[in-house]
């Protein structure tokens, strides 16, 4: 029966593929379509599948590893080893280590990348670094005890007393990253030179992290320049706008003098203390060099201290980024790096290449008398400051004067005064109001209007309270006092007449409320959404500034 079997099977297989034949002869092709198409749905249908179940058990993993790391190392443990974990795998590579291997082997310099190797020939410069403390009695909330802060809180800032090296040498080639790229050489003209990475929708970068990520490219200077105030700076700060700009101040033949800004930060402790976020408003200067960078006359990088406040500080209190954050802010008197003089060669060749002067290892420079610099193009420090301002902030094409000079000006062109009284700068990174400039002050619509009907300035709380305090100079302390008497934490926007009247005004806190509301909610508050805008918090802003302008008729003699 076997062999029967086995004889009678290909002649009924061949006649199947000849059936097949046939009807592919004629055009059919029935069978192996539908067999193709049943496949192929198949495997479109198995792909998600497939991927719902890659990622419930990456998840599932996740959870397990999650649970067994709390289990093994508890809250605080799990926290440390989460600030190391920057793709968040619940496991740590040798990169991810590697600050732990640093901090217990002694700390690694920062990998420099090829175009910052060293030229041996080259000219080098020797920076000094000068700082004071910040003024502890300048914060809210300095005191041990004081709204829960504690000493172990603040251990990182206390004992933050001086620079960590007062002084290093640099090749001035390394500078070369402050020249202009290709195409933006002109006079004024802005351009970033770490570009910020963050805006109002990719949000902010975790505040659980003691240590910065290793620097690359531009950022390996800047990270070198600002590690002799702390170890451990982070070139990204958490907040936008990130990064640093720079813009062309003045040119000659030969040289460029250029203007920076930068924004970074650093962390002040280590564990087992939660992070402490020090946040300087900005670091701003300027560096004189030769278009090549090959010779640097001048360097000069600060955080400026013309604000009674210049400094955020944000801190964890608990072992997670979900955990409650304290703030604070404060004033610093100095932090600075400046040049000891113009970069030099540590050899000086004559015109046949003999060594006509050299400086020993640890002697003294080589002496040399540099010519003066005589720009053939140039335009003031303000204004080029102004540029950056604007590169970082949007909101800043609407000027925003000084709160004496605001009030004079809407007197003499009949203007109102649109003012904003915050507890932070507007215009930097100790700011308490991050949302506002980056949504409604840079609107079109918004900045359209500003112009047209305001003069606009903002305030720091502690300003206007000295102003108030001002006995010799009554006026002013008299609009100071109106200001603050419609003030609530964290910002005001007041629309004030130029003698000072505040005709209208609104809680940052409450109009973000508003913001938020539905369209068929919004019959509920004293603000509608215009219908030309359709994004809600530039249609009430709008609508505030012009409730603002229609209140001041009340105020007009009939």
């Amino acid at each position: 029966m076997a062999a029967d079997v086995s004889k009678a099977t290909p002649p009924e297989g061949n006649e199947r593929i000849q059936h097949a034949s046939a009807k592919d002869a004629a055009g059919g092709r029935t069978r192996p379509r539908l067999g193709w198409a049943a496949s192929t749905l198949l495997l479109i249908l198995a792909v998600p599948c497939i991927g719902v179940g890659i990622k419930y058990y990456r998840d599932t993993q996740l959870s397990t590893r999650h649970e067994v790391g709390l289990k093994t190392l508890g809250p605080e443990g799990l926290f440390l080893f989460s600030s190391l974990d920057a793709d968040h795998d619940l496991f740590l590579s040798p990169e991810e280590f590697k600050p732990i291997a640093e901090k217990l082997t002694g700390v690694a310099p920062p990998e420099f990348e090829e175009e910052f190797l060293h030229d041996p020939d080259g000219e080098t410069i020797t920076l000094t670094a000068a700082m004071q403390p910040l003024l502890l009695q300048t914060m809210t909330k300095s005191k041990d005890g004081f709204l829960g802060v504690s000493h172990r809180s603040l251990r990182g800032l206390r004992s933050w007393k001086s620079p960590v090296t007062p002084s290093s040498t640099f090749p001035a080639s390394h500078f070369r990253i402050f020249l202009p790229p290709k195409g933006k050489g002109e006079l004024g003209e802005a351009w970033w030179i770490i570009p910020s990475e963050l805006n109002i929708f990719t949000g902010y970068l975790p505040n659980n992290r003691y240590h910065p990520p290793t620097p690359r490219g531009k950022e390996v200077l800047i990270h070198s320049l600002l590690s002799m105030f702390h170890p451990r700076p982070f070139i990204k700060s958490r907040f936008a706008p990130q990064g640093a700009v720079a813009c062309v101040r003045a040119v000659s033949d030969f040289y460029y003098d250029i203007v920076f800004r930068i924004h970074a930060e650093f962390q002040l402790n280590e564990v087992p203390d939660f992070p402490f976020w020090f946040t300087p408003g900005q670091f701003t200067g300027h560096v004189s060099l030769s278009k090549d960078a090959s010779h640097v006359r001048a360097f000069h990088l600060y955080v400026p201290n013309d604000r009674s406040l210049n400094v955020d500080m944000e801190w964890l209190y608990g072992a997670s980024e979900s955990s409650s954050m304290e703030v604070d802010i404060g004033y610093l008197p100095q932090m600075e790096l400046r040049a000891a003089g113009p970069s030099t060669p540590s050899v000086v060749y004559d015109e046949q290449g003999n060594v006509i002067d050299s400086r020993a290892e640890g002697g003294e420079p080589v002496q040399f008398v540099f010519e003066e610099i005589r720009w053939s193009s140039e335009i003031s420090r303000e204004e080029a400051a102004r540029r950056l301002d604007v590169t970082f902030y949007p909101f800043k094409k609407v000027p925003y004067l000084p709160f004496e000079e605001a009030f004079s000006r809407a007197e003499a062109e009949k203007k109102l005064v649109h003012s904003i009284v915050l507890w932070g700068a507007l215009d930097d990174q100790s700011c308490s109001g991050r949302t506002l400039r980056e949504t409604v002050l840079e609107s079109s619509p918004v900045l359209a209007l500003l112009n047209q009907s305001f003069i606009s300035s903002w305030s720091l709380v502690k300003e206007l309270e000295e102003l108030k305090a001002d006995r010799q100079n009554l006026d002013l302390s008299e609009k100071a006092r109106l200001h603050l008497e419609k003030y609530s934490f964290p910002v005001e926007m007041i629309v004030a007449l130029p003698n000072g009247t505040v005709v209208h005004h609104i809680n940052a806190n409450n109009f973000l409320d508003q913001t938020s509301m539905r369209p068929e909610e919004e019959g509920a508050t004293s603000f509608s959404f215009t219908g030309g805008f359709e994004d809600p918090s530039t249609s009430t802003y709008i609508r505030f500034l012009q409730q603002g302008l229609e209140k001041v008729r009340a105020y007009l003699p009939s």
